[in-house]
């Protein structure tokens, strides 16, 4: 489908779901962003739904300014897939021990390493740049400086929520690797501070929505968050980096005698800023919730942990600010799931699948989110679909 166009009071929304499908409180969100003084460009993926500061599935491109409630607590937020040389008939019937041995390398929930993983020890993760990231840390905001220890052992973990690593097959039956994953608690504290910091500038004060408050160009302020997210989505990347290492480690023990290997990993942030040229206009895109899919540029967009997943080109549609979905989006609540269903539900529908089948994870239930066939049916003129995956094995935190 085209967008659909809503008028807004600075710019017009261009919008690829259909507006009656959205629910009040998001359009309410989106209209409200569509009022700051700085905004040049507002345009929402097919997976749009209400978020905390600001709607997930929203790409807001602005002059001079950004918004960190609208960047998100979970800086870098993303995903990593890999393609390998296993087939689906590599794979045993019993997919527990897969799991459990995933489960032992990569640390879930609030779980972290109890020693720093060392790059250098593991096969395909780059080892220079390193001592630049971390000394990087020193010069982040003093409201987190006493967190460098637990920085250090939450990389390479993958915490809780909507995040997960999976073991995937693909409809030519190739076995493929996936994880979604961020900044870990130390982005979650950097958002939260300078949030606060912003919410308290004088230039904020007349906002219709007080989640919305920015950093403009040319201030301390602004140069202060612009250091810390950038270092916070460094942070993220390399946090996947190091599971999807640890992941390839695991499946090259588990299967010797096929001798995996893996092609070039694709990674994509989804709550990220990035500086963009569009109309010959530098911008301050911030995707929440939503990903790059500039021409040629690879992509994911996952679904929920009992439906499946596309690996995805983008097709570079400038009137999206080259972006897509960055997966099926909720259509309900963590809350509302759980109140509505069951962990007997969760088991009927992630049958085939290896994963947890707990109370502790049906706000993860598949019916909690948008079909994800239909989500991408609403983006064909922003990406086109290489691969469609199915999850065989699914870990969450």
């Amino acid at each position: 489908m085209s967008y659909t166009e809503l008028p807004g009071a600075k710019v017009p929304i261009r919008m690829w779901a259909d507006p009656a499908s959205v629910e009040d409180v998001a359009l309410r969100q989106l209209q409200n962003v569509a009022t700051l003084p700085w905004i040049k460009g507002l345009a929402v993926m097919p997976d749009v739904h209400y978020g905390k500061g600001a709607t997930v599935g929203s790409v807001i491109a602005m002059h001079g300014a950004v918004c960190p409630a609208a960047v998100g607590v979970d800086i870098g937020c993303g995903m990593s897939a890999v393609k390998t040389s296993l087939t689906a008939n590599d794979l045993p019937g019993d997919l527990s021990r897969l799991r459990s041995k995933i489960e032992q390398a990569i640390p879930v929930g609030r779980g972290m390493h109890r020693e720093a993983v060392d790059p250098g020890s593991l096969y395909g993760v780059p080892t220079s740049g390193w001592d630049e990231f971390w000394a990087g840390f020193d010069g982040l905001a003093e409201a987190v400086g006493h967190r460098r220890e637990r920085a250090v052992q939450q990389l390479g973990t993958l915490g809780g929520g909507n995040h997960f690593v999976e073991v995937c097959v693909d409809s030519s039956d190739s076995v493929w690797l996936m994880l979604h994953s961020g900044s870990r608690n130390i982005g979650k504290e950097l958002a939260d501070h300078h949030i606060g910091v912003a919410q308290k500038l004088p230039h904020n004060q007349g906002l219709v929505d007080r989640d919305l408050a920015v950093f403009v160009a040319d201030t301390p302020q602004m140069a202060a968050y612009r250091r810390d997210l950038f270092w916070a989505q460094d942070y993220a990347k390399r946090n996947r980096a190091l599971m999807m290492a640890l992941l390839q480690d695991v499946v090259r023990r588990e299967f010797k005698k096929a001798r995996p290997t893996f092609e070039q990993v694709i990674s994509c942030h989804h709550n990220y800023v990035s500086e963009e040229r569009y109309d010959g206009m530098d911008l301050l895109v911030t995707r929440k919730g939503a990903i790059r899919a500039g021409s040629g540029e690879y992509g994911i967009i996952p679904g929920s942990m009992g439906t499946g997943s596309y690996i995805v080109r983008g097709l570079g549609n400038a009137a999206s600010f080259n972006s897509a979905s960055h997966g099926a989006g909720r259509r309900m609540s963590r809350t509302a799931a759980r109140r509505r269903f069951t962990a007997r539900d969760l088991e009927d529908q992630t049958r085939g699948v290896e994963c947890r089948k707990d109370s502790g994870v049906v706000d993860e239930i598949p019916a909690a989110y948008k079909p994800i066939e239909q989500v991408i049916d609403q983006q064909r003129d922003l990406v086109e679909v290489v691969a469609q995956l199915k999850q065989v094995v699914c870990v969450k935190g």
